[in-house]
């Protein structure tokens, strides 16, 4: 693709999520969610091939759906009250409607189909900015609208949603489809928090997206697509192959890494609002996630590397490709946990 056209697009992307960010105005939040999608569309085939204009024709028939659906609702609110302002969400009918797209546009169960679809699909630099900046837009509406949501609806999607990342993550051996699934479980965390204590769901989506744009660094960098590519790290990159561990338990959400805080302070801020049976569901769904990241892990580093004789010399070609900003990252997304104390005076 053209530099400058690459350029204009990945501009298009950020306005338009920085437009739905700072907009009190329903119409300039539609106008910026459409920016955002087709703007990513010619992202998604940035190496065009018949899997990336599947792939990309999904996400637009998705996309476009959640948005023609979110202009429903807000038609709705603007017969009801005569405003346009986001705040003034008196109608049932209409905040239902919002919520609904918003978990489309996210990719949250029971519409998380074409999560795994699409980013497999599509090359890893784009898989990474679709599962990682394209979720703070839907997120900051939910975060405004929160007040008039259904919250019996919400965290019935916010349990699914963990379900459905861990179930479907547990039978694949793509790394991209391992990703997507991975994304939907921790979005069920960050919208079953987001009703009874906001910040907290910002600050996992801060630390997911930190993770995830760790793991996809580290999968670009190696061109790793497969858990079979995998267990070659061992003999290519080794301190890579170890760094890949920690991010994975990392995801997984053990302590002492940073995954483990969010999950923590979730679970503490829910069972403070004398919920006990959804923080215990969601941690026990949580070990699905869990168990398919020991089983890269295991891929990773746990098995003997193919090798084609005795010498002790690389049998592959190391990868020339340093991606930039990759060591803060990993340091972000496994040691932030004795941050938590000032983590949670903020929150």
């Amino acid at each position: 693709m053209n530099p400058f056209a690459l350029t204009l697009i990945l501009l298009t992307v950020f306005l338009g999520t920085l437009l739905i960010m700072i907009s009190n105005h329903w119409l300039m939040i539609w106008v910026g969610f459409e920016m955002n999608m087709l703007a990513m569309v010619p992202i998604l085939m940035k190496k065009p091939s018949p899997r990336a204009t599947e792939a990309a024709t999904k996400y637009f028939l998705v996309q476009a759906t959640a948005s023609m659906l979110l202009m429903a609702a807000v038609t709705i609110n603007l017969m009801w009250s005569g405003e346009w302002a986001v705040m003034k969400m008196n109608n049932t009918m209409s905040s239902t409607m919002i919520t609904l797209a918003m978990m489309m546009k996210l990719g949250m169960a029971p519409f998380h189909f074409w999560v795994p679809e699409v980013t497999q699909g599509t090359s890893l630099p784009s898989g990474m900015l679709l599962l990682t900046w394209q979720k703070i837009a839907p997120i900051s509406v939910l975060y405004q609208i929160m007040p008039t949501i259904n919250l019996n609806m919400m965290m019935t999607a916010a349990l699914l949603s963990i379900l459905i990342g861990g179930w479907g993550g547990l039978n694949q051996t793509q790394l991209r489809k391992i990703m997507a699934y991975s994304s939907i479980a921790h979005l069920g965390w960050m919208t079953a928090i987001m009703a009874y204590n906001p910040d907290i769901a910002i600050l996992n989506l801060l630390i997911y997206i930190l993770m995830t744009m760790s793991m996809f660094m580290m999968l670009s960098n190696n061109s790793t697509t497969t858990t079979l590519s995998l267990s070659h790290l061992s003999n290519k990159t080794p301190l890579i192959a170890v760094t890949l561990l920690l991010i994975l338990l990392s995801m997984g959400g053990l302590p002492p890494l940073s995954g483990f805080m969010p999950k923590w302070m979730i679970i503490q801020e829910l069972t403070k609002n004398n919920m006990m049976m959804l923080p215990m569901l969601m941690a026990m769904a949580a070990l699905l996630n869990l168990y398919f990241y020991l089983r890269l892990t295991y891929s990773t580093t746990l098995t003997m590397f193919p090798t084609s004789n005795n010498m002790k010399m690389m049998w592959q070609f190391q990868s020339k490709k340093y991606t930039k900003f990759m060591s803060p990252l990993i340091i972000m997304s496994t040691m932030m946990l004795p941050l938590t104390p000032i983590m949670m005076a903020l929150t």
